[in-house]
């Protein structure tokens, strides 16, 4: 059992979390914003997991999971929010979160994603591309690229993924970049070449697994998702990549 930090200027949202993880054996905190959560916090060192509301009064919740992550850089921290796009997933991702979880959940879905969050993980974070692979994960969902399975012709390019759920069973699915959404991307920031080279291409595929993830909740088993259109999201995490 682990001890959480829920941190919500919801009343009802506090509430229902405790209720729901105190039922199973967790022990909870509750703070309703950054200020309170980060002097109950400390250190640390009273806390396994931290449950992390994003839209607060005051401190946003990326700003509070900055500051966390500066105090102690090994910290479990699940971002949650009801307004948040996928964007929010990358930002918090890349800022240390180890998950985001989308408002609203049942009880169910908060303790699994609690129990994800908890196990070890390694981030494969390719330093020095801006590009995060194998660590993204969503709603519980843990999101982990097949390495020597990104194929490309001239329709495009495709690549294998291993999606772990929050009960742990694990499954594969594919996602293709049409030729046409190639040619838009290239065309968009007028660029042949991008960084990190063939990595860019798997973390558009990520990118668009991690959007179905986060619309839909979960995918079927040996799935295949093909994206042919640069949508906003897609858009804006190229111009971020590139950006950054």
């Amino acid at each position: 059992m682990y001890r959480v930090l829920v941190v919500d200027d919801e009343n009802n949202i506090r509430r229902m979390v405790r209720l729901a993880l105190e039922h199973v054996g967790h022990e909870v905190t509750v703070a309703a914003d950054g200020t309170e959560a980060l002097e109950l916090f400390g250190d640390g060192r009273r806390f396994d997991i931290v449950l992390l509301d994003q839209r607060m009064p005051g401190m946003e919740g990326l700003d509070v999971l900055r500051e966390i992550r500066r105090r102690q850089q090994s910290a479990c921290v699940v971002m949650v929010t009801a307004y948040g796009t996928i964007d929010l997933a990358v930002e918090a991702m890349k800022a240390g979160a180890r998950d985001l979880l989308r408002k609203p959940f049942t009880s169910e879905r908060l303790r699994e994603t609690i129990n994800a969050a908890a196990r070890p993980w390694a981030s494969a974070e390719n330093k020095g591309t801006g590009l995060i692979f194998g660590s993204m994960t969503i709603n519980g969902f843990r999101i982990e690229f097949i390495a020597g399975t990104l194929h490309h012709d001239s329709d495009g390019y495709s690549q294998v993924f291993t999606v772990q759920r929050p009960n742990e069973q694990r499954i594969q699915c594919s996602v293709a970049l049409s030729a046409v959404l190639v040619e838009l991307v290239k065309v968009h920031t007028d660029r042949e070449s991008f960084p990190g080279g063939e990595r860019f291409w798997q973390a558009l595929c990520e990118e668009v697994l991690a959007n179905y993830l986060w619309q839909n909740g979960d995918i079927e088993d040996d799935a295949s998702l093909v994206a042919t259109d640069l949508n906003p999201g897609l858009r804006r995490f190229v111009d971020t990549v590139l950006s950054g």
